[in-house]
């Protein structure tokens, strides 16, 4: 079996392969303070409680924009399993023609996100990944990594107004009764719900234009599912976009 993690800044997802079906996933929060013990533990723990034993897992593979952690799950992994994970980094094989000015500063989430597409889905392709960031990467009509855009992601917004106003409260991040909101959770949740699916369809409509044609949307990550329920476009969600990426960027290193 493959275990393969993708660690995010926010969120750590966990998805067990056995060959190309995906056994389950599950979660833990992405703590830089965790030690390479602890994180043994949570991932042991975590495969008894869906009824599967450290001990099946051959090899995993690992995507990771925070360092620390990215190293301590290794270690953690390592420990555990007695084995080396392919942690995805310069150097290693993923198929992507990647045509940014640098790109060996392309962020392992985003090279994850795009091998799936590129496997998945017709070229060309934009992906949206909702996280603590916002990231949406382009792939042109030959399946080419050409670049993409970032924001705030929602709950990074919603944590700047709270902590940044003396009477906005923090709220939960829902669907707003209408988009004219007539209190102040609404009219919130109007900015940030529907105002982030307009700027995914204003910036989808910007990078049909500058490719000249339509392309397949996709959508993973956080919220997406609750934001793109509000956009014009059609945009597929895929939950376990990464995941399927870091297992296809394993099997072309193995």
């Amino acid at each position: 079996m493959l275990l393969a993690v993708d660690i995010g800044n926010t969120n750590i997802t966990l998805g067990l392969y056995d060959g190309e079906v995906l056994v389950f996933t599950a979660r833990l929060a992405t703590e830089v303070r965790r030690t390479s013990d602890q994180y043994a533990i949570d991932i042991k723990d975590i495969l008894a409680l869906h009824g599967c034993n450290y001990h099946n897992i051959e090899d995993a593979v690992i995507s990771s924009v925070v360092p620390s952690v990215g190293n301590s799950i290794s270690r953690a992994v390592s420990m555990l399993c007695n084995i080396v994970p392919l942690t995805l980094a310069p150097g290693v094989k993923t198929g992507l023609h990647i045509k940014i000015d640098n790109p060996a500063q392309l962020g392992a989430d985003l090279a994850a996100g795009a091998v799936g597409a590129l496997h998945e889905y017709t070229m060309p392709c934009i992906v949206i990944d909702m996280g603590t960031a916002s990231t949406i990467s382009v792939l042109d009509k030959n399946g080419a990594f050409i670049g993409g855009a970032i924001a705030a992601g929602v709950n990074l917004t919603l944590k700047a107004l709270t902590e940044n106003t003396s009477q906005l409260p923090a709220i939960s991040i829902e669907s707003p009764a209408s988009v004219i909101g007539t209190n102040t959770a609404d009219c919130m949740r109007s900015g940030l719900v529907l105002g982030t699916a307009s700027m995914l369809d204003g910036m989808i409509e910007r990078i049909e234009e500058s490719l000249g044609e339509c392309a397949t949307v996709v959508a993973t990550g956080g919220l997406s599912r609750e934001i793109i329920a509000h956009c014009n476009h059609s945009i597929i969600y895929n939950e376990n976009l990464l995941l399927d990426g870091l297992r296809l960027i394993y099997e072309k290193n193995n």
